[in-house]
């Protein structure tokens, strides 16, 4: 089936489900590396996963193109497509572990060499094995979809956005606690820095073999390094209240209500993307979309294809965050605030996150595309950092809310004995 297929398919056929997947819960462990704050900053933004999005994307875009339909062409686009991640995993490894020690000296903690070497190694290591090995999944997945005559779209981004936090963070876990164990050992996670750095102009050679990609390699590193800062500020939201008695819980909830708002966002991403590819042109927009700034009405309201698919993706936030909540509760019961309005306060949250984040990702895709930019490029780093950072905060803010009223209603609870007869 060609690619005009992804038109023809309902917003209820994708595999949205996926979205909701237990893989989330992975991120609920508040300590990534024994005695090593700095790892929850790291945790908080799971390295990999967004380039197993991004490996997705790019290939299931040149599948329904016809671009793998030739053997050595699908070879040489492979290849350089998980070159190109290669070198993005590593280069933001590096990235990830400076920008988690710097949020570590704006708290005012002492920086430690040990640290950074610790860091440094398990953050460039992981993200290229996550990379590798998401990189590999989502190729077979696109492959396959392509020769069962399924649009991969449809799959392999739901795929790659659930199994990718579970794959990524999986690794984190191992390397991390191997490192940790070998600290005294500095030349080991030098020689592994040292080493990983010294594979990048293998990787520069492959990705030179397909044009496309390399423009990619050389203009697309603003939008995944600016998504890093956006989200790592929900990181160091992360860090300043996860010790403290009002906010237990935290580390739990964190990665659900990020994680689901950002596979959402990047699910209609994709959708609004492939439907500018297939029926227009870069820098030419629709006629029913030429509005840059568009009603939220019209976002969510209409019976236009993308608006139904936005309504579809709303309607999963509630059902999805329930059955993730009951199970934490059956889990870890003790964590979870014994209080139905935490429960109110998080699903309005949790929607409120959502909605601002398929409207900015309207917005976001008829920019993009009228600047003649590609909009999954461009677009889901931002939204998925974002998706972080407001899930993070409305989080805290539910949180807080909650132990206010509680406590509030624990001094009413004192005073009224006290003012009632002797």
């Amino acid at each position: 089936m060609d690619g005009t297929e992804t038109r023809q398919r309902k917003p209820e056929e994708l595999a949205l489900p996926h979205a909701f997947s237990p893989g989330r819960l992975s991120g609920a462990s508040e300590d990534g590396l024994p005695s090593v704050s700095e790892s929850r900053r790291v945790v908080s933004k799971p390295l990999g996963s967004e380039f197993s999005r991004e490996t997705a994307l790019s290939i299931g875009f040149q599948a329904n193109t016809g671009q793998i339909d030739d053997t050595q062409e699908q070879h040489r686009v492979i290849s350089s497509n998980l070159a190109l991640i290669q070198v993005q995993a590593t280069v933001v490894g590096f990235l990830a572990a400076v920008a988690a020690l710097l949020l570590g000296a704006m708290s005012r903690e002492e920086l430690d060499f040990v640290k950074v070497e610790l860091l440094c190694a398990s953050s460039v290591i992981t993200a290229f094995l996550a990379a590798f090995a998401l990189g590999m999944l989502m190729v077979c997945i696109v492959i396959g979809a392509r020769k069962l005559g399924v649009n991969p779209d449809n799959i392999a981004t739901p795929i790659a956005a659930s199994l990718g936090d579970l794959i990524t963070l999986s690794i984190l876990a191992f390397v991390s606690s191997f490192f940790y164990k070998h600290k005294d050992n500095r030349y080991l996670m030098l020689l592994v820095c040292i080493s990983f750095t010294a594979l990048i102009p293998l990787w520069v050679l492959i990705v030179k073999q397909n044009p496309p990609i390399m423009r990619i390699l050389k203009f697309g590193w603003f939008p995944i390094i600016l998504a890093m800062v956006i989200s790592s500020f929900g990181g160091l939201i992360l860090n300043k209240t996860i010790s403290k008695q009002q906010f237990q819980g935290m580390a739990i909830f964190t990665p659900i209500i990020c994680g689901v708002g950002g596979n959402l966002v990047a699910i209609q991403t994709s959708r609004i993307s492939t439907y500018l590819h297939m029926w227009s042109t870069p820098g030419v927009l629709p006629l029913w979309m030429k509005q840059y700034w568009p009603n939220p009405c019209s976002t969510f309201c209409t019976s236009e294809i993308n608006s139904v698919s936005a309504r579809v993706l709303l309607s999963l936030v509630v059902p999805g965050h329930l059955i993730f909540f009951y199970i934490i509760y059956l889990v870890e019961g003790h964590l979870v605030p014994q209080s139905k309005m935490f429960v109110v306060f998080y699903l309005l949250a949790s929607l409120m996150q959502v909605t601002i984040l398929l409207y900015l990702a309207e917005v976001m895709v008829r920019l993009t595309w009228h600047q003649a930019l590609d909009p999954d490029s461009h677009c889901i780093p931002y939204l998925t950092g974002l998706g972080d950072l407001l899930g993070t905060g409305l989080l805290t803010l539910c949180f807080l809310i909650n132990w206010l009223l509680r406590s509030e209603a624990g001094l009413d609870g004192i005073s009224d004995p006290a003012s009632g007869p002797p």
